[in-house]
């Protein structure tokens, strides 16, 4: 009989770094979800993603997903907006690309929101879902998160040139 792997979603540390580094690149280098360079180097991106980046202002919530030990993905919870926009949350979310399909943006996702709740925010906000990445959207949606705008042509999408981005709600 065998045994079921199970999915760990844990605060990412300083050991995670590398596989954080791993996947953020993994993510990002093909300019189609994330409106970061291709060219960020390591220390800007783990500075941003775990927290470190001091004009970000409120505290950044990193954590992983590992499954036998392995990594496979990691989010980041943090404020919205400062002060008074501070009470509805934001979260972003990279997946390995030899996990995609394997549930775990969706467990992520569901983490994500039951922390946030947690942390004593009453929604969360997504500002910038690229309107042609469907698998983000289909997920988003299918965890309660409704379309409350999209932004005509505002990300540069490296094969397809300017596409729209949505701006995505839900309460907690």
């Amino acid at each position: 009989m065998s045994r079921a792997i199970v999915m760990n979603i844990r605060h990412a540390k300083k050991a995670d770094e590398d596989a954080i580094w791993r996947i953020f690149q993994e993510v990002v280098s093909p300019g189609n979800t994330y409106v970061f360079s291709s060219e960020i180097s390591r220390e800007e991106a783990l500075s941003y993603w775990m927290g470190d980046a001091t004009w970000m202002g409120d505290a950044t919530h990193c954590y992983v997903l590992e499954e036998a030990g392995e990594i496979l993905g990691t989010y980041i919870i943090k404020d919205n907006q400062p002060a008074l926009g501070a009470h509805v949350a934001n979260a972003s979310f990279m997946v390995s690309s030899e996990a995609r399909g394997k549930g775990v943006g969706e467990a992520m996702g569901l983490s994500a929101l039951r922390q946030a709740k947690e942390l004593g925010y009453r929604a969360m906000q997504f500002n910038m879902v690229v309107s042609t990445n469907a698998g983000a959207v289909r997920l988003w949606k299918k965890l309660g998160f409704k379309i409350v705008g999209t932004v005509p042509e505002v990300f540069r999408h490296r094969e397809l040139g300017f596409v729209d981005a949505h701006i995505m709600h839900r309460f907690l």
